[in-house]
């Protein structure tokens, strides 16, 4: 993969910048106490974050042995409860500041696009420090449909205003991986992030690195 012929990079939030693994145990897991219903642990949730929260909520309830009726009780609390959490569990993951300043010193235009809603993607970036890197932001509903749909990378791409070749995408699933390569755009995944249980390895990359400033 040739670096020289890229003028943007598109970078997914969850697991690639930030570490929120700790936001998503005490929202879900409150959300699960206050309906009166067995808990979930990281390792499951580590497994299932990443498609967005519309897919976490149904998911868990289908783990819990829950009535799928509970869906929209749940999903309001957690709403509500996500907005009032929202990075007071999450960290910058090592090297991310450094890789987007690095990104940003070679002219690249930069966007966020993560399957996150948008209501909880800005407020996060903004309280990590990271908003002032992005020329746009965009969530799981700002399109039709959510990345590993090609759909996201396509409208960014054409928010950017550069050609999906000349985009990198960087992320750390299978999700970004398969979005990028139907999209059009060479992908980097980061080793450390919630690739629904599997080496970011396996996901059919460009290029799989450690840390974010290794671009």
């Amino acid at each position: 993969m040739n670096l020289s012929n890229i003028q943007a990079a598109i970078v997914d939030l969850d697991g690639t910048m930030v570490d929120t693994l700790g936001d998503f145990d005490a929202v879900l897991n409150g959300v699960l106490r206050e309906l009166g219903l067995p808990g979930v642990d990281r390792a499951f949730l580590g497994r299932t974050i990443g498609k967005g929260s519309e897919h976490l909520i149904s998911s868990t309830l289908t783990e819990i042995g829950a009535d799928a009726a509970l869906y929209e009780p749940a999903w309001a609390l957690y709403q509500r409860r996500y907005l009032e959490v929202n990075g007071d569990y999450a960290a910058v993951f090592p090297g991310v500041v450094e890789g987007l300043t690095l990104l940003r010193s070679r002219g690249w235009k930069l966007a966020c696009l993560t399957n996150k809603p948008t209501a909880f993607a800005l407020p996060l970036l903004r309280k990590k420090g990271l908003d002032g890197f992005f020329g746009a932001v965009f969530g799981g509903d700002a399109f039709e449909r959510k990345k590993p749909d090609p759909l996201p990378l396509l409208k960014t791409c054409e928010a950017l205003g550069t050609l999906p070749a000349r985009t990198l995408m960087v992320g750390d699933s299978s999700n970004d991986a398969r979005a990028a390569r139907a999209a059009g755009c060479p992908v980097v995944l980061v080793s450390y992030g919630y690739n629904h249980g599997e080496p970011a390895a396996a996901a059919g990359a460009d290029r799989v690195i450690d840390r974010l400033d290794q671009l």
